[in-house]
């Protein structure tokens, strides 16, 4: 079924609409939420709750893209449980992901860090199209869809050494990046 259809089915406030997101979109959106909690239940409840805030969103959000719209939600969600899980001291596989990301890009708390963090996505986007289409795809398998570094490399065909140092480089470029257009974090 198309993005569009079940969107429409979302409108119509028709309970199948959960079921066809289900089927098109389940894997992917349990596959984001387990790759960041390394944990099957808290990912099903995840992907659970996600379905939840598509309901209650849509309306009157009506995304372009329903699998970045879907895949947007179980992120935050995942890493709210993986911040409440790591405050009760649970380790977790994804620590050293988000801490990779977390000594450049800090959490939000007020409004004027919710604008300054519109701008941060705005510049990273644009930061995203202008990277070689390899390295922007193995940066957004790293640390949007939290891959590990170790499948990342099998999967590009390299070792997990060179891989972590070319996310090291990209990290770097990104920082000063932002650095460069005056975004302090």
């Amino acid at each position: 079924m198309k993005d569009s259809e079940i969107i429409a089915l979302f409108f119509a406030r028709e309970e199948t609409a959960i079921d066809e997101t289900s089927l098109k979109y389940g894997r992917l959106l349990q596959s984001i939420a387990y790759n960041i909690l390394a944990d099957f239940q808290d990912s099903e409840e995840c992907v659970s709750d996600t379905y939840l805030q598509a309901w209650n969103s849509i309306p009157p959000q009506k995304p372009e893209s329903l699998s970045a719209y879907l895949g947007r939600i179980v992120r935050n969600l995942a890493i709210n449980v993986w911040h409440k899980n790591r405050a009760q001291k649970r380790y977790n596989p994804a620590d050293v992901m988000l801490d990779e990301l977390g000594d450049i890009i800090p959490a939000a708390a007020t409004v004027e860090e919710e604008i300054d963090a519109f701008e941060l996505a705005r510049h990273i986007s644009s930061w995203l199209r202008d990277l070689a289409a390899e390295d922007r795809i193995v940066f957004v398998q790293r640390y949007w869809y939290g891959l590990p570094l170790k499948k990342l490399a099998a999967e590009h065909r390299t070792s997990a050494n060179k891989l972590a140092g070319r996310m090291y480089r990209l990290r770097r470029m990104l920082k000063d990046s932002l650095e460069e257009a005056g975004i302090t974090l």
